[in-house]
């Protein structure tokens, strides 16, 4: 997808583009539900401390990712399936960096208002209901800090606050493109070059990096040094 944004002419067949869109939704879904088990994580860890080891053991942890990984696999293969439902006869060009179900409607030789229902209820579903649940969960668990010492809100509040911004910075484009009609915007583009790779390359490590008191401390030395050797020129 990066090679492809950096070419003016692009060429995909349709069974790579099928892998594409697999590959796609695949990873996307799986990225989706690790971070609503990482809301469970942080809920359990905060608000039942005691009971942490018990209930977040290796097993039922193995358990989570495997179900993770088995609905991502659904979810992908829905979009497959909708996907090859949809007969091809005309142009063969879209006006965007990957293969998706949105552009790929555009080119369809047919009627697409229910296939885009389906879209909608399947991806748009998926990303308002999980941005819903970690929303929630995020609320319950900074309502129940109440409780907590003054340097354990602290503790909790910087896991918890760098987790909702990844969260609404990755939801908020998502429900965007895959929440409405099959209409374009000039942004979607835009729009999907930064959840896909904006997001993931640039923005999560920094945010999840500065959490990390080492990073913390090596970016202060450095800003120290840079201060003193300004300060003897």
């Amino acid at each position: 997808m990066i090679v492809d944004i950096l070419q003016k002419n692009i060429t995909i067949s349709f069974s790579e583009c099928i892998i594409q869109i697999f590959s796609f939704h695949f990873f996307g879904c799986q990225e989706i539900l690790i971070l609503v088990l990482m809301a469970v994580d942080h809920y359990v860890a905060i608000c039942k401390p005691l009971h942490y080891m018990s209930i977040m053991n290796r097993r039922v942890c193995s358990v989570l990712v495997a179900l993770a990984w088995v609905a991502s696999c659904v979810h992908s293969s829905v979009q497959i399936f909708l996907t090859l439902s949809l007969p091809f006869c005309g142009p063969n060009v879209t006006d965007h960096f990957l293969c998706d179900l949105q552009p790929l409607l555009k080119l369809a030789c047919t009627e697409t208002y229910v296939t885009n229902l389906l879209l909608v209820s399947n991806s748009g579903a998926l990303c308002i209901m999980s941005f819903v649940v970690l929303m929630l969960s995020y609320f319950i668990i900074l309502h129940s800090l109440r409780n907590h010492s003054a340097e354990g809100r602290k503790k909790a509040l910087s896991t918890c606050i760098s987790h909702i911004i990844v969260v609404i910075l990755f939801f908020v484009p998502c429900i965007f493109i895959y929440t409405r009609p099959a209409t374009t915007f000039p942004m979607d583009k835009m729009i999907t070059v930064f959840y896909t790779i904006g997001t993931p390359l640039l923005i999560n490590p920094l945010i999840y990096t500065l959490r990390n008191a080492d990073v913390k401390n090596a970016i202060r030395k450095l800003w120290s040094k840079k201060l003193i050797s300004e300060d003897q020129r």
